[in-house]
């Protein structure tokens, strides 16, 4: 399998950042890590290996990320409008850094963007901000809204609310969303929700898959049995979806 490992200072978070690239041609997809997780997480999972047929045979271009969650949504040790504002600048990376990467490694004009867990976020969260960028969205285990604290999760905002929150919470912004440009481009992608029954997250993925099919946006949710949020589950799902 071809390999790539890159590293560069990232002017958009003025720190190094780190990316594997896993397979020469095919479908590029934009793979958000777990919560808090690393950009090798998922080939040390043996996640990226179930993908190994696809990505030999060129249908496939894993490009998998590094995550900054502990400097963001989960650094305790700042203020809630901070944390956000790291989130912004994370994206502004994805944007401005990774996704010209992905242009110059793949003729590919529309990318597709994935995650598990807080990558489901990531992923998710993107493609409904910049839907015109991705020709589809797969989210396994996610979490919507991190406002919510659904079992025993927790409000990664402790109660703050501003703007920057809610244009960052799918699950909020999609219900006002009434942009048809914006809802044009949506309904243009493939969007792929999977959680397990016993998930906390499930009843989050039932309301935005509501909301989605309220705007006359397409969507497929799968349930799996129990908990489904872990790499031995992870291995199964995303074959069948990315």
């Amino acid at each position: 399998m071809h390999r790539e490992y890159h590293k560069w200072f990232s002017s958009s978070l003025q720190r190094d950042m780190e990316l594997l690239i896993f397979g020469h041609s095919g479908r590029a997809v934009l793979f958000f890590p777990t919560r808090m997780a690393r950009f090798f997480d998922y080939e040390n999972w043996g996640i990226v290996a179930s993908l190994n047929q696809r990505i030999e045979d060129g249908e496939i271009q894993l490009f998998c990320l590094d995550s900054i969650d502990a400097e963001s949504f989960y650094n305790e040790s700042i203020f809630p409008s901070v944390r956000i504002a790291r989130h912004l600048q994370y994206e502004k990376y994805i944007l401005d850094e990774v996704i010209p990467l992905i242009h110059l490694k793949n003729n590919i004009a529309e990318i597709e963007v994935a995650g598990c867990s807080m990558g489901a976020y990531h992923a998710i969260n993107l493609a409904m901000k910049y839907p015109w960028l991705f020709k589809k969205a797969v989210g396994i285990s996610g979490r919507y809204d991190l406002t919510d604290a659904p079992g025993d999760f927790r409000d990664l905002m402790n109660g703050f609310r501003n703007d920057m929150t809610y244009f960052n919470m799918p699950a909020q912004f999609l219900a006002n969303l009434n942009d048809n440009e914006l809802l044009a481009h949506l309904k243009r992608m493939e969007i792929i929700l999977a959680v397990g029954e016993t998930d906390p997250f499930l009843s989050g993925n039932h309301y935005i898959s509501r909301l989605l099919w309220d705007k006359g946006i397409q969507n497929h949710l799968h349930t799996w049995e129990s908990n489904a949020h872990r790499p031995h589950y992870w291995r199964k799902m995303v074959p069948l979806y990315i």
